[in-house]
């Protein structure tokens, strides 16, 4: 175990992530040779002051202490109030330990239940996030170059209206379509397809549906705001030299697109990985998913020390996602945060 006075590393730790971001972006721009007006310049001394205190004050107080709290956390063990800040109060790696073999102390077992879990939370954000972009190009290319301006607003109205209504709400909305007497087995025995109720939600079906359809418009907006800025006339002149649909579609819009596709998928990926409502709502009994089991340590267990190792795990996660994301797709971070 290591003293909790004498390793104030273990703080710095998310400073030290942040730091690097702040790092990476400076030399990607050094790199790219941008010469561009001051900040000052550009907004004005008065404003660009409260800009800089604003986003400072967000960023400390929202993000940075927040995080450093979760991480700290994280590193100590469960004790009574009363233990806290005594002898027995040491920085260790039981809670991460625990992740692994389901015990502070003992190896004997792995903990498959958690494991899997995260495992499986991970694989289907994934497939939520490509799901989503499967589901959201063709309406985003739709919007961005074929359709009139009164028409990308009327779509704009219909993808947006859903959200007016809280996400808790629209999970129970799925759950009730989705159940063994929901409007789809209806639908699906009255057309005499099938003889019995299909159990979607034991199923899992309208989980992934439930969070596929939660994080759309991320999607549709990301893809929609990539897509606009191509110039058309490049789609019309490889129409012109013959190019097939697909290869316009391959070699001219997706590449254009890049940064937007990136930013969706990310977008989508933290989202699911990191939502409560929909699994709790439409998991069905036997649904593993790990944001359920990080609530547990938190509010069943009232381990909040594990329940923060738990979260400082998909929290590192998402943040490996997307670099991988940037990496795969050869962009910077400034791409895909215009």
């Amino acid at each position: 175990m290591l003293s909790s006075t004498g390793h104030p590393f273990i703080f710095l730790l998310p400073v030290i992530a942040i730091v690097g971001f702040w790092l990476m972006a400076k030399f990607e721009k050094k790199e790219a040779g941008f010469k561009r007006r001051s900040f000052f310049e550009r907004n004005g001394t008065p404003v660009a002051i409260y800009l800089i205190v604003a986003v400072a004050f967000w960023a400390v107080f929202m993000i940075v202490l927040p995080q450093l709290f979760m991480v700290e956390m994280s590193f100590r063990p469960k004790l009574p109030p009363i233990e806290m800040g005594g002898p027995k109060d040491l920085y260790t790696f039981e809670n991460y330990h625990y992740f692994l073999y389901g015990s502070t102390t003992s190896n004997a077992a792995i903990n498959w239940l958690h494991i899997k879990a995260f495992l499986l939370t991970i694989v289907a954000s994934v497939c939520a996030a490509l799901f989503n972009f499967a589901l959201s190009y063709p309406l985003a290319f739709y919007m961005a170059q074929i359709a009139k301006p009164a028409r990308v607003r009327f779509l704009l109205l219909l993808l947006i209206a859903p959200y007016w209504v809280n996400e808790i709400l629209r999970a129970f909305a799925f759950r009730i379509i989705f159940s063994s007497s929901g409007l789809i087995n209806k639908v699906i025995m009255a057309a005499g397809l099938i003889d019995q109720p299909i159990d979607f939600i034991g199923n899992d079906i309208a989980l992934y549906t439930g969070l596929g359809y939660a994080y759309m418009l991320m999607m549709v907006f990301s893809l929609y705001n990539a897509i606009e800025t191509l110039d058309h006339a490049q789609i019309e002149a490889a129409r012109d030299l013959g190019a097939p649909w697909w290869h316009i579609h391959a070699f001219i819009v997706i590449p254009f697109a890049k940064p937007g596709i990136a930013s969706g998928c990310t977008l989508v990926f933290m989202l699911s990985a990191g939502s409560l409502a929909a699994p709790l709502v439409l998991g069905g009994p036997r649904s593993l998913w790990f944001t359920p089991i990080l609530y547990d340590r938190f509010f069943q267990a009232f381990n909040w020390p594990q329940g923060a190792a738990y979260a400082f795990i998909l929290l590192l996660t998402c943040v490996s996602f997307v670099l991988l994301v940037l990496r795969l797709g050869r962009l910077n971070l400034g791409e895909i945060a215009k």
